[in-house]
């Protein structure tokens, strides 16, 4: 059984996650003399260390793959002091009576002055027969990961969005063709991935189709699709079948801990700030309108900052600064400026 008692060693700051936010508040918490605890389940970068290439990150004209840039990030965060640590899984956050937060995990609870959460997403199922069933044997969420198993074959990529045209591309190094089943009849990716995607003749596109059903008998062998508007089904012939069709936030644990919107994305106030003093958000798990890397790392910068603030305010001997400084969504909300 895991042992849910805090430790009596108290860091300055907890971030939960180790994608590009986190790892960004972590760089900013360690160079600002904080402790600070990265929790790291799998492997750091979340989404963008799966990503074969990054091609809109500045700095990098030529692209970077999501893996490289993610260790960067990592070792940028490591050399400033940032301790990294593995886990599976965070099951609770508890406020403690002498004002410190414990975070509790598969591998034991952690205390802090101080919590940012950057739990990150992930990819969304759309619970249809056999997608359950066939994972780990030809369904899957991330082509980077599985692509190479597919050479040769035929596989099938759910989605019309930035992920599933990337990495259809990115299948079609390996596979003889990508079918491209989508809701709609265009798609919602940028205008680079839109234009290669037309212009790769190993992709055929499925228009105005969703998935019904993955069928096989030991591995995927079809993927049964409807067609929205003529209600026509149509079977293909797949091997493999990726699915694309968004993401959930990594929030469950934080039910009735922190404000969660109706999809369960973290609510804050413009400074990052949570309804629990001294508790931040950022990151692709927080509400915001845009989950992409340059976000993400604003925020994260963001969120140590505010932290730093935090605790700067309760270590000072001026009564209620650290309330004025760190606040919280319920308390302080977007208008309220620290100083």
């Amino acid at each position: 059984m895991t042992d849910s008692t805090p430790s009596t060693d108290i860091l300055d700051v907890i971030i939960v996650g180790a994608g590009p936010a986190g790892l960004t508040a972590g760089i900013y918490c360690s160079r600002g003399r904080l402790r600070t605890a990265i929790l790291e389940r799998n492997m750091a970068g979340g989404q963008i260390a799966l990503t074969e290439l990054v091609e809109n990150y500045p700095g990098f004209p030529e692209g970077i793959s999501g893996f490289d840039l993610s260790e960067k990030m990592k070792d940028q965060a490591v050399q400033f002091g940032a301790e990294l640590r593995e886990i599976e899984a965070v099951t609770a956050l508890r406020a403690e009576p002498d004002g410190c937060y414990s975070v509790v995990t598969d591998r034991g609870a952690l205390r802090a002055r101080s919590v940012i959460l950057a739990p990150g997403v992930e990819g969304r199922r759309s619970g249809i027969p056999g997608e359950a069933e066939f994972i780990g044997r030809g369904v899957s969420w991330c082509a980077t990961c599985d692509g190479a198993l597919y050479r040769g074959r035929t596989v099938a990529v759910v989605g019309g969005g930035d992920s599933a045209v990337e990495e259809g591309l990115f299948l079609t190094k390996f596979a003889d063709k990508v079918y491209l089943v989508h809701r709609r009849d265009e798609l919602r990716a940028a205008p680079i991935a839109r234009e290669r995607a037309f212009a790769n003749p190993k992709m055929e596109f499925v228009w105005d189709s969703v998935p019904r059903r993955i069928d096989g008998d030991q591995m995927v062998e079809a993927l049964e699709v409807e067609n929205v508007k003529t209600h026509e089904m149509r079977t293909l012939p797949v091997n493999g079948v990726f699915m694309y069709i968004g993401q959930l936030p990594n929030t469950t644990w934080l039910k009735d801990i922190v404000d969660l919107d109706e999809q369960g994305f973290i609510v804050t106030d413009g400074y990052l700030r949570t309804k629990l003093p001294g508790v931040f958000a950022c990151g692709d798990a927080h509400a915001n309108p845009l989950k992409q890397i340059a976000m993400a790392i604003g925020e994260g910068a963001l969120a140590a900052i505010q932290a730093q603030r935090y605790l700067d305010a309760l270590d000072s001997p001026v009564p209620g600064a650290a309330s004025a400084a760190g606040g919280s969504a319920a308390a302080g909300g977007s208008a309220a400026a620290p100083a």
